[in-house]
């Protein structure tokens, strides 16, 4: 593809409605969808259904051969087998996927009877002080009993191993095996998601490790992605951008060009397209809005720049859900980033809420069923009421409402404004709304957790790799989107090299989040400070100090 045709399928896909655009973490739905049935489009529904079936049912004996196939010819039969599996494989329909994945969970896990006859073997061993794990005795018995230890266990190990472990070795070393194993996983969460089957949960569990074996840090190329490369390559990176859309081939240019680095993880097994990729911004400051980073003009020279913020991750791979290359893939290109340019000293984000919008939206809802049950039943005990707003918050958002007499709460006008999006029309709706926004998005970022971590997911991973929170920005995205998932508020991360780990160790470990006493001033409305407040401002004042 030329430069010309991609400039051609840009302006077609601007036209377009379904300008593809994802999220910083790959929803499921995201994979592509199967490929149309190639075969007779004049066909009936029926027979089109049978062609189907017939196709399934091959797909599976290529499946089943590739599996069983004797040792001695697996040489010479197993890449067939296996090329027609994949030939096959996507060429399925949703469906024909679904019953092959139930079928390959389902026929090929490990083999309970043996497992169990190994185990009553091994427990009928006799265990003597050598084969103990104690300090090992003289004499040729002892020698003989470990022999028998170490070879069944031996066997229990290869025992445990689902049938289908050699079909993804093979399948791997396959030309091609790789990618299509990243589709296969991507249907597999699909189905997860409608049918939590045992069976399944394994597959998946099975076939998510190894994908983390196979895609070690090791074993991929980190390429800085520029203007030069192939159309193919760039087309890529427009389709698969997640957090910003690209809207013309001027923005392309404009992210790959000067003020800017684009950075992306290959596999050779995977050539041309990347895995994942990040984009940096050079600027002199740590940015407060996405509108200056994707549209200054003219750029920050380079020479001029000591920070370097990272402003999208994107993975582009939905069956690579789960597994954390992005963390590889940002330390790296902060040690790169140091290494060629010394003049660089803060490492910062500026990163979406995605889940702000929704977890407000929810919270308002069950407080304005809970008020409407306490009405009906006399009652206002109930240990689930909370002050969503605080007094001067509600009085702003009532003065500002056209409906201050129609007997609405502050939080029901406060609901309606929010899902209308009309607030960002109005100056005067929202100042109203920004205090209260601002400070709900701090206690959403600092105190809502879900099993002892950051409920919000870009948040969760930023903390774990070792960032501190460090500022909460007002109106900082003005689409739709960012308007829609959090009220226009973006969020820094700073990376301070020094505490990196020390960070995200703390965060692993007890769930701690390390944050900049420029969140204070959200959460103390009274003039009073919590203990953790406290502690993250103590925590802070340490760290600036270094």
């Amino acid at each position: 593809m030329s430069k010309k045709s991609l400039a051609i399928l840009m302006r077609a896909r601007m036209r377009s409605p379904s300008n593809p655009s994802h999220d910083l973490l790959p929803q499921l739905d995201h994979s592509l969808p199967p490929p149309k049935d190639p075969r007779d489009e004049n066909t009936n529904s029926c027979d089109r259904s049978d062609l189907r079936r017939v196709g399934l049912k091959d797909v599976k004996e290529s499946m089943h051969a590739s599996i069983s196939i004797p040792s001695e010819s697996k040489e010479s039969s197993s890449d067939a087998n296996l090329e027609d599996f994949s030939r096959g494989y996507l060429n399925l329909s949703q469906e024909g996927r679904r019953e092959l994945l139930l079928a390959l969970a389902r026929d090929y896990d490990v083999n309970r009877v043996r497992v169990r006859d190994l185990m009553r073997q091994y427990l009928s061993l006799e265990l003597s002080h050598g084969a103990s794990g104690d300090q090992k005795s003289d004499g040729h018995e002892d020698e003989a009993v470990l022999s028998a230890f170490y070879r069944m266990e031996r066997n229990l190990r290869d025992a445990l191993k689902p049938i289908y472990a050699g079909f993804f070795e093979r399948l791997n070393a396959h030309p091609g095996g790789l990618k299509l194993l990243t589709i296969l996983r991507a249907d597999l969460l699909v189905l997860l998601a409608m049918e939590n089957v045992p069976s399944l949960r394994a597959l998946d569990s099975y076939l998510k490790e190894k994908l983390i074996t196979w895609l070690s840090p090791a074993a991929l190329e980190l390429h800085q992605i520029t203007w030069d490369d192939s159309a193919s390559l760039l087309e890529k990176i427009v389709a698969y951008e997640a957090v910003h859309p690209i809207r013309n081939l001027i923005d392309l240019k404009r992210r790959l060009s000067i003020g800017r680095r684009c950075y992306g993880y290959f596999h050779p097994a995977i050539p041309g397209e990347p895995l994942i990729f990040i984009e940096v911004a050079l600027l002199k400051d740590v940015a407060t809005s996405i509108q200056e980073v994707l549209w200054d003009d003219p750029p920050t020279l380079e020479c001029e720049a000591r920070c370097a913020l990272f402003y999208s991750i994107s993975s582009t791979q939905p069956g690579l859900s789960g597994i954390n290359l992005g963390k590889f893939l940002l330390k790296r290109v902060i040690n790169m980033l140091r290494r060629d340019m010394s003049c660089v000293t803060i490492f910062a984000t500026l990163s979406p809420i995605p889940g702000f919008m929704q977890w407000l939206l929810s919270k308002l809802s069950s407080q304005i069923k809970l008020s409407e049950t306490e009405i009906i039943e006399k009652e206002s005990s109930s240990t689930f009421r909370e002050n969503i707003l605080l007094p001067d918050e509600e009085k702003m958002i009532l003065d500002s409402s056209m409906e201050e007499d129609s007997g609405k709460s502050s939080i029901q006008i406060m609901q309606e404004m929010l899902v209308s999006s009309e607030w960002t029309k109005s100056d005067q709706l929202s100042t109203a709304l920004k205090s209260p926004l601002m400070r709900l998005c701090a206690r959403y970022l600092l105190e809502e957790k879900k099993r002892g971590k950051a409920l919000d997911a870009v948040a969760n991973f930023h903390l774990q790799n070792g960032a501190m929170i460090e500022r909460i920005n007002w109106m900082a995205d003005q689409s739709g989107k960012g308007i829609q998932q959090s009220g226009g508020i973006m969020v820094n991360y700073v990376y301070r090299l020094g505490n990196i780990d020390e960070n995200a160790r703390s965060y692993l470990d007890t769930g701690h989040i390390h944050a900049s006493c420029s969140l204070d001033q959200y959460l103390e409305p009274n003039g009073t400070k919590s203990e953790a407040v406290a502690e993250k401002i103590r925590v802070t004042d340490v760290q600036d100090n270094l």
